[in-house]
């Protein structure tokens, strides 16, 4: 293989490795929900915070367990004496050197017994889980903000659905209004009043639609795309009825929630930094080795012809009598820590305990609602469709299709928005109790 053809192929492989990447970054035509969760769970930027989060924590932790192996160092030295040192025995007086020195030492220090060393390596597999519970939290909130966001676009599409079909009852009525009108049947009331129900109409079409926009950038947002991408999204209501119920009746078990693990893992952790808080009262042991050449010369040119060689083998004992009472205030705070991490888990409780009454408080007056909210609508509509026949017949006033009309149209934003806030309640419920799953379900 020549070098153009090595090129070649190492363009092939950066670019189909490139397109693999960039396919992995693409939202599906029609994404479900469930698409759209297990797209923000790679690629929102928050959890990917968490997760180099968790590879810096991991990197500290193995920065604080290297004092465990060997330490190497090489150190090196050149003197001139500008005044060679001297001693004097007896009544000589004896020069101490040369008038040029060198050394070179190679040494190698091993920690044997060191506290801090110790309470490290027991802290390392609480620190690891406590950030992958970090991270665990953020894709836990992800999966809440994602389905609430699609959710609110959902109900906001079926809105404007809704209110297409009342721009075209509105222009019906606006026709037939000012039919009658043209040919005399009715004064100019009816008319503009059909104009102003049809003008209200396209007011809400057009407010409704704006806000669309908003809520489709908020979910690029969440799922971590750029403002330019396109996303297109599996608009279908019926699944959203379908979504309602909980699957379970189970009350909120604290220990179930990330929130109440991590504050476990933070009071495993501060038990071991008060056990090793004792431990610092132990010595501290380490042996070293070192080996090392010495180069001594009158003349700097010959400094380096003849070398001494010197090696050395030693412990180091270190044991502290007295540190004006640091370490016994040390251990002191490490206590009350873990007394503070008790009580906030018991706040923690209490809290998790009325965060899960509230929601599930929201969600069965949010089924209610839900339920009341539809069977108002269709009772709306078939009032509506009574009072237009009559209106037909004569019998009616434009007065009352207008009153019928309107509150066919409440009826229908007060559904939507019972449908929204019982889907939303559902998820708090789920938070609260702690059963939001965040594994990505291919």
């Amino acid at each position: 293989m020549n070098c153009k053809q090595l090129i070649l192929l190492l363009a092939v492989i950066f670019t189909t490795t490139l397109n693999a990447q960039n396919a992995k970054a693409v939202l599906p035509d029609n994404a479900t929900l469930q698409q759209c969760i297990d797209f923000a769970l790679e690629n929102r930027p928050n959890i990917k915070i968490a997760t180099i989060d968790e590879a810096i924590g991991e990197k500290d932790i193995a920065s604080s367990l290297s004092g465990w192996f060997p330490q190497l160092n090489l150190t090196s030295n050149y003197i001139h004496n500008i005044k060679i040192p001297s001693a004097i025995i007896g009544d000589q007086v004896i020069y101490m050197g040369k008038k040029n020195t060198s050394a070179v030492t190679f040494q190698a220090d091993q920690q044997i017994l060191n506290p801090q060393l110790m309470q490290a390596a027991k802290s390392a597999k609480l620190i690891r889980a406590l950030n992958a519970k970090n991270t665990e939290n953020s894709k836990i909130n992800t999966v809440v903000e994602v389905s609430k966001a699609y959710y609110d676009i959902l109900t906001s599409n079926e809105q404007l659905q809704i209110i297409q079909t009342n721009i075209q009852r509105n222009e019906k009525q606006f026709s037939d209004a000012k039919d009658r009108y043209s040919v005399g049947l009715v004064d100019q009331t009816d008319f503009k009043r059909a104009q102003i129900a049809l003008s209200n109409s396209k007011a809400d079409f057009k407010r409704t639609s704006e806000l669309l926009k908003f809520k489709y950038a908020y979910l690029k947002e969440l799922l971590g795309l750029k403002q330019d991408a396109a996303v297109s999204l599996a608009l279908n209501e019926n699944d959203l009825e379908t979504q309602v119920l909980l699957e379970n009746g189970e009350n909120a078990n604290a220990e179930n929630r990330v929130e109440y693990k991590m504050l476990e893992l933070q009071k495993g952790i501060q038990a071991i930094n008060t056990k090793f808080g004792k431990a610092a009262f132990m010595p501290q042991l380490s042996a070293y080795l070192n080996y090392g050449w010495d180069w001594r010369d009158a003349k700097i040119e010959n400094l380096y012809n003849n070398g001494v060689p010197r090696s050395v083998f030693g412990l180091n004992f270190n044991f502290n009598i007295f540190d004006g009472i640091k370490k016994i205030n040390n251990i002191r705070s490490s206590q009350l820590m873990e007394k503070r991490i008790d009580l906030g888990m018991t706040q923690l409780k209490n809290q998790i305990n009325s965060e899960y009454q509230l929601a599930l408080a929201s969600y069965n007056a949010g089924i209610n609602d839900w339920q009341v909210a539809k069977e108002n609508m269709q009772m709306s509509k078939d009032v509506y469709d009574i009072i237009k026949l009559q209106y037909d017949e004569g019998i009616k006033t434009y007065l009352d299709l207008m009153n019928a009309d309107t509150d066919l149209k409440a009826s229908q934003v007060n559904y939507l928005n019972a449908l929204y806030s019982v889907l939303s309640s559902k998820l708090d419920v789920q938070k609260a109790m702690g059963t939001i799953t965040t594994s990505s379900k291919k």
